[in-house]
């Protein structure tokens, strides 16, 4: 499971021109499922996302979790993320997960965080999506379950 964290000013997602979601300060995650994800990457990356200290202190250091600051998760699925750029110019999107696994384990993870206290919105599984955002910092982390030891 992989995924692109940028700490926000805010974010939103429209679909067809409509919006369907928007956040004001937090984090904007674009999920990539792979295939193979289990159980134990979901529980990582809910854990690791919810616990990442990229808000800022009194002192202005990086030392707050998203709860401590107050923010909101904007979470889209991205199969693109998933992508593989090795070889060629065209990248390979095999390693992605079909799109019905993938999906619930997108659901799964809004779950997840949910219940560790987070407010939540997400995109639509499978939509074309025009994602806007405006970057606090900028913050951009990139969150991979199969690179946490």
């Amino acid at each position: 499971m992989r995924a692109v964290v940028q700490r926000v000013k805010e974010a939103g997602v429209r679909v067809t021109g409509r919006e369907v979601a928007r956040i004001g300060r937090g984090l904007l995650v674009l999920l990539g499922v792979e295939k193979g994800d289990t159980e134990e990457d979901l529980r990582w990356m809910a854990g690791k996302i919810a616990g990442l200290r990229i808000f800022e202190d009194e002192a202005g250091k990086l030392n707050r979790a998203l709860s401590e600051a107050g923010g909101e998760i904007l979470l889209v699925s991205n199969f693109t993320v998933c992508g593989d750029c090795r070889k060629g110019r065209r990248p390979s999107f095999d390693p992605a997960e079909d799109p019905e696994k993938a999906r619930a384990l997108c659901e799964a993870l809004a779950r997840k965080l949910t219940e560790a206290g987070l407010p939540v919105k997400t995109g639509v599984f499978g939509a074309y999506m025009e994602v806007f955002l405006t970057n606090d910092g900028p913050v951009t982390l990139i969150l991979d379950s199969r690179k946490r030891l």
